[in-house]
């Protein structure tokens, strides 16, 4: 018995789909709902720490995963400059456990694809361009969902997992919303020179952070992380060549990247944004997840991770309750809102650390307590 037989899901993300999954499998009826009209995997690449792999594991993705992305153990430090020396060389908290690597980079539309055959394989069903516009959330046993301004009809839960500017997080009236934490970044997706085998950071030089992950056997994802400035709206060929002028303090495996860039690699420009939004996260029948109720300065790589909890343990307390209520909602609360409150402060206290250029922050001392907390289960 399951509290709930049929739910809709706003937005096709990383929650949102490991949601569907979870609850597919046990035979649930799952539609959801994304306003983008076909899979999109927006970046470049994305990293991937222990915990996150861990929740793969859990919906069944991870051989499709692994096989996809790049595993990696520990954390390279180099020094700006021409000769880009690797100054430390770091550890990593495997915070998955001793089953799975400590990290893995892959490509994001690898990742949203594979999600996708797995959640179609469950059976969910998935309607793209179908944008979640309202609710009518007055009966005690059901929300009616209505999608481009018609009625999708009713469900016995609506799941927000539509991203940072969720829709869902207004209409249940949470005012909490992104904040900018005066960050942007510039990403880049590349080739992997040979020597690229795991996560490389430079600090210092024109910006707050220049760095790489691998991400398969060929591929690799490079970023910029400077002051946050208004650099939208420019053309692929300036986004691209803005990119390759603020990498020319870095060299070392950063002279592959700019012959790559030189020969059109794309580069897209985003804001980093914190917020956290207090208990409760549902109102009634409905409940925001992922970005749309948490998001952080990627600084501890564990924004994807956070979501993916947030469904796993949403889909397991859905699965094993015999009914949608607040003792349901409470235990939801205790598991989920600690430990991602402990990642956006801590994520937010690095970057402002670097925002700041406190050389006295223990910086390897914080991203270690948080990743020994996230080794726990959620």
């Amino acid at each position: 018995m399951t509290a709930v037989s049929k739910v809709a899901i706003a937005g096709s993300g990383v929650a949102g789909l490991a949601a569907a999954i979870q609850l597919a499998k046990v035979g649930v009826e799952v539609d959801v709902f994304e306003a983008l009209p076909e899979l999109t995997g927006l970046g470049s690449g994305i990293s991937l720490q222990g915990n996150a792999l861990r929740c793969f594991d859990a919906i069944g993705a991870w051989d499709d995963i692994r096989d996809a992305g790049y595993a990696f153990e520990g954390l390279n430090l180099r020094a700006p400059g021409p000769d880009a020396p690797i100054v430390a060389s770091l550890p990593d908290v495997k915070t998955g456990g001793p089953d799975y690597p400590a990290a893995m980079g892959m490509p994001r539309a690898e990742l949203a694809r594979i999600l996708l055959d797995h959640a179609q394989a469950a059976g969910v069903n998935i309607v793209f361009d179908a944008k979640v516009t309202a609710i009518d959330a007055s009966a005690s046993d059901s929300v009616e969902v209505f999608v481009d301004g018609g009625s999708a009809g009713a469900y016995e839960l609506l799941i927000g997992a539509d991203g940072l500017h969720s829709t869902v997080r207004g209409l249940i009236g949470i005012e909490t919303k992104p904040e900018q934490n005066g960050m942007g970044i510039w990403r880049t997706f590349v080739s992997r020179p040979p020597e690229v085998e795991r996560s490389e950071l430079y600090y210092g030089g024109p910006v707050y952070i220049a760095g790489y992950t691998p991400t398969g056997e060929d591929s690799m994802y490079a970023f910029l992380v400077e002051k946050a400035q208004d650099r939208f709206g420019h053309s692929d060929e300036e986004a691209t060549r803005i990119m390759l002028e603020e990498s020319r303090a870095y060299a070392g495996p950063w002279d592959s990247i700019r012959a790559d860039l030189e020969r059109g690699a794309h580069a897209n420009y985003t804001w980093f944004t914190r917020h956290i939004v207090d208990a409760p996260w549902n109102r009634g029948r409905v409940v925001i997840i992922g970005d749309a109720a948490h998001s952080c300065p990627p600084t501890i790589a564990q924004g994807a991770a956070q979501g993916l909890e947030d469904a796993v343990v949403l889909a397991e307390l859905l699965v094993a309750a015999d009914a949608v209520d607040e003792t349901l909602w409470e235990e939801f609360h205790r598991r989920r809102l600690p430990r991602a409150t402990a990642v956006v402060e801590a994520s937010s206290q690095l970057a402002q650390w670097q925002i700041n250029g406190d050389r006295d922050a223990d910086a390897g001392g914080l991203i270690f307590g948080i990743a020994k907390q996230m080794a726990q289960p959620a």
